[in-house]
């Protein structure tokens, strides 16, 4: 048996705004909307879905999970990504020359932007 990720699902109250916005910053399309409840954007064959769906109320805090994005020019896509209405939350690095950027995405949801 074996198993693998068919979908990451944020909740959000609005599931069509952040769908859309996932959608542009990453280079992906909206295959279904579902009234607005459910929102499925596709990043390609091979890659899980990022699957937005609508609540009334979102759990409170800090997330409990997160996407790690990897780029070659991590500097031009924070740039890219704040531009487009990320939030920097904070640049991080760790001793063995580890850095990356933390962004929120605009309902809040923390991500993380490092060099591969």
């Amino acid at each position: 048996m074996s198993i693998s990720i068919g979908m990451i699902t944020v909740d959000t109250t609005d599931a069509v705004r952040l769908g859309n916005w996932w959608a542009d910053v990453l280079g992906g399309r909206i295959v279904a909307e579902n009234d607005g409840w459910f929102v499925i954007v596709s990043l390609g064959e091979g890659s899980p879905a990022l699957v937005f769906q609508k609540v009334d109320d979102p759990t409170p805090g800090k997330n409990r999970i997160h996407l790690d994005l990897q780029t070659a020019d991590m500097k031009a896509e924070v740039a890219k990504l704040t531009a487009a209405g990320a939030t920097l939350v904070e640049e991080r690095s760790m001793g063995d020359g580890l850095v990356w950027t933390t962004l929120a995405d605009p309902d809040g949801n923390e991500f993380c932007v490092a060099t591969h």
